[in-house]
């Protein structure tokens, strides 16, 4: 069936951005709130719908709440041409490899394996693996949730191995497999890897891959149209998958579950998808409440760490070209970066015969954005980046503040102190015994002198920003200028200051 254009939209406006909006001065001239800017967003995944041949998505932007705002544009199914909601269900692909991260870090916290374990102390049909020289390391659970296993990067093959049953699959394993490189030598994206890491949790947990992550992980956040076998979905609530080839649609074939699903097979709506995301970002920040999640915080949290084999990247969508590099890493189900304007960013695109999706987490603001859609590999990353940039333009991405330690905010106005002063007599006690073998006593009252001559006395802090519970930043306003300083404190009981720094500020 040929695709069509006018086709009907799905639309669920759950509630206004609840927590950003309005909470900073916009960093442009675009809207303020999110209402504002929705009209803008929900242009950039129109147009990529059309571009794209995509016969229908679905899209959320989600904070610690759950969903703020979640569209649907587009058909679920080109032959009834059911329109697309928030509850239509989409396989999400490699996305899918987050559950399989956090299953494991479940069971890691349980005590029922160690990252380090060798694979094959929970997958015995490895035992017999050739390895490509005589001093490789052998794979261990976390080489494979990073991707550092050595073995080759299988996309498109993976996603075929879907209907493998565990029988087949045992059988491939223990035929061996040809390395692409040593273990632990580079990263290289593997679904072998993950599916290998499906038999890790059946083998760790008693249970069957798919009824551990449900039992364990969906059922306790009320993910209740989360599953792995597609054709346990309603027709009427299935987005089917189609290609476009030869200028025109074909449906794909739906692959039941098998032993591959550990690495592509979850099905959901963007309404459970939602509580997901909800669930993730609220493992940030790090905090005394309690723990009420089916998984720890911290565990949470663990998952944003990259191993060491750290990249630069362009960011994705139409501002990667004049923004900043990304230092960017494969962490445990997630591409981890650092982005100059959007900080810590967790991502993961999603790629499948019929279905192609991606979600971006910018957990240190509290704010995500998914998309799903039922095109073969239609690769939906770029409006999403670029809504997240969108957002963060309009002053809508509000950074947590760190909170200021009573020792850095004791010791810093100790420090004001010792400049009004002119000498070091207010931190007296208060210096780690560092501080005046690298600078004398006399030399600090000589540099005060000095500053002072310059900017003169300082009266208000314009900014203290703190980089840790034990470091800040800080600029001062002074009679003739700014100074800027850090201020860190040493390792040590009771507090003591084992660096100051200060300097002027260039003018203008």
């Amino acid at each position: 069936m040929r695709w069509k254009t006018g086709l009907a939209c799905g639309l669920l406006i759950a509630w206004a951005m609840p927590v950003h909006a309005g909470e900073a001065a916009a960093r442009t001239s675009e809207p303020r709130t999110f209402e504002q800017l929705a009209p803008d967003i929900d242009a950039r995944f129109a147009a990529f719908q059309a571009e794209a041949h995509v016969p229908g998505l679905v899209y959320g932007v989600v904070d610690t709440r759950g969903p703020v705002y979640v569209k649907g544009i587009g058909v679920q199914d080109l032959e009834a041409r059911r329109p697309v909601t928030a509850d239509s269900v989409f396989r999400i692909a490699s996305m899918t490899k987050a559950f399989t991260a956090l299953a494991i870090l479940q069971l890691r916290d349980e005590g029922k394996l160690r990252l380090d374990d060798l694979a094959e102390d929970h997958v015995p049909e490895m035992r017999g693996w050739v390895y490509p020289t005589a001093d490789s390391p052998r794979i261990r659970v976390r080489d494979l949730l990073h991707h550092v296993g050595g073995l080759v990067t299988d996309d498109p093959w993976g996603d075929r191995q879907q209907v493998l049953s565990n029988a087949q699959f045992a059988q491939i394993i223990s035929a061996g497999v040809p390395f692409s490189r040593v273990p632990q030598s580079q990263h290289e994206y593997s679904n072998f890897g993950y599916a290998l890491l499906g038999r890790v949790v059946s083998a760790a947990s008693g249970m069957a891959y798919g009824d551990y992550v449900r039992s364990r992980i969906l059922a306790p956040l009320g993910m209740d149209a989360t599953g792995y076998e597609v054709g346990d979905v309603p027709r009427d609530r299935l987005a089917v998958g189609y290609r476009w080839e030869n200028a025109r649609w074909s449906e794909e074939p739906a692959m039941r579950d098998g032993a591959f699903g550990a690495m592509g097979g979850l099905v959901t709506s963007a309404n459970d998808y939602a509580r997901w995301i909800a669930f993730l970002l609220s493992a940030w920040p790090a905090r005394d409440d309690p723990d009420t999640g089916p998984i720890r915080r911290a565990t949470v949290r663990e998952i944003a760490q990259g191993l060491n084999f750290v990249s630069v990247a362009t960011r994705i969508g139409s501002s990667g070209a004049d923004a900043c590099p990304q230092a960017a890493a494969y962490a445990m189900g997630w591409r981890v970066a650092q982005d100059c304007d959007l900080g810590l960013t967790l991502a993961h695109g999603g790629g499948y015969p019929g279905y192609g999706s991606h979600v971006m987490l910018m957990p240190e603001r509290g704010v995500a954005i998914f998309v799903l859609t039922n095109r073969t590999y239609s690769g939906p990353s770029a409006p999403a980046w670029d809504a997240a940039v969108a957002m963060d333009r309009a002053g809508l991405l509000v950074e947590r503040p760190v909170p200021v330690s009573a020792d850095v905010d004791a010791l810093f106005a100790a420090a004001r102190a010792a400049y009004a002063a002119g000498d070091l007599g207010p931190l007296q006690g208060s210096l780690a015994m560092n501080f005046l073998l690298d600078r004398s006593a006399d030399n600090w009252s000589a540099e005060f002198a000095r500053l002072k001559g310059e900017v003169g006395e300082c009266a208000a802090v314009e900014q203290l920003a703190p980089t840790g519970a034990l470091s800040a930043r800080f600029r001062l306003a002074c009679a003739q200028g700014k100074l800027d300083g850090s201020l860190l404190l040493a390792p040590t009981r009771p507090a003591t200051v084992q660096a100051l720094r200060l300097r002027v500020v260039p003018p203008g």
